[in-house]
């Protein structure tokens, strides 16, 4: 069940980055994200109620922080992005982002698992890095401040995960009230200082499509994570740019390069042999 809920948190992560890429191509990321957030912390409140779970100091100090290095992580993306180069950039955080939760699920919170199991995880890290590939121009052209701020960025994805599994058992969704509040305090001061608007004109569908799919997400990741080992679930979670690549080509009519075809085949086997 837990690599389940894995796998369904990597189409809500996955719908979630697309749609958010589609809006932030008319406003601006900052605004994206903001909005995102917002929009996922409605949705939470009234669950807060309905679903079983104790609020602690621990749930919502844990939510806070993988809330706040997830949003760090996305402003340092987005950031990278602009630096360059896409084909560098993207692979990057997808392999630090999946490869951290892994590490830290093997050396540090003993997950115990047998050769099939580490077959799926190694093929499982390659398929996230060629289906994230897009050709790009060589990474001497931009210098190192692209590639370190991907770099960044993964750890920042990557220990958002770590922080969801860290929290509480009987915590429900309190975690993730912590980690909207510290998104949306941190999405908001930035914008501040920056002086941005953050009203999504034109784009308040996406935002809103974007923001229900990453809150649906990050629901069904903190749930797999109760039941199932970090290392596993995190790696089919982070499997989201396959969902996201096949949506742009569903939606987008975006091509599939012959890379990224396989890519998404080894996810698929990699799929198989982490969840059989």
């Amino acid at each position: 069940m837990g690599s389940l809920l894995g796998l369904l948190a990597a189409v809500g992560f996955g719908v979630s980055d697309v749609t958010g890429a589609v809006a932030a191509r008319r406003v601006s990321a900052l605004t994206v994200t903001f909005g995102m957030q917002v929009v996922g912390l409605f949705v939470l409140l009234p669950a807060l109620v309905v679903l079983p779970g104790e609020p602690s100091v621990p749930a919502l100090a844990l939510g806070a922080l993988g809330g706040g290095t997830g949003t760090l992580g996305l402003v340092l993306y987005f950031r990278a992005m602009a630096v360059g180069p896409m084909g560098v950039i993207s692979p990057i955080a997808a392999l630090v982002g999946a490869a951290v939760p892994v590490a830290w699920g093997l050396l540090l919170a003993g997950d115990r698992l047998g050769p099939r199991q580490f077959a799926g995880i190694a093929l499982g890290l390659a398929a996230v890095v060629a289906v994230a590939y897009v050709p790009g121009v060589s990474v001497r052209e931009s210098g190192v401040r692209g590639p370190l701020a991907a770099l960044l960025a993964g750890g920042g994805f990557g220990l958002f995960f770590v922080a969801m599994d860290a929290t509480p058992d009987g915590s429900g969704l309190w975690p993730l009230l912590g980690a909207r509040t510290a998104a949306i305090t941190i999405s908001a001061s930035v914008a501040l200082v920056r002086r941005r608007s953050l009203a999504p004109r034109g784009v308040a569908g996406l935002v809103t499509v974007s923001g229900l799919s990453d809150v649906a997400a990050t629901v069904l990741f903190l749930q797999a994570t109760r039941i199932g080992l970090l290392s596993l679930v995190s790696l089919l979670a982070s499997l989201f740019p396959v969902v996201a690549l096949l949506t742009a080509r569903w939606w987008l009519h975006e091509r599939l390069t012959s890379l990224q075809a396989v890519g998404v085949l080894a996810a698929l086997v990699a799929t198989g042999l982490l969840v059989v």
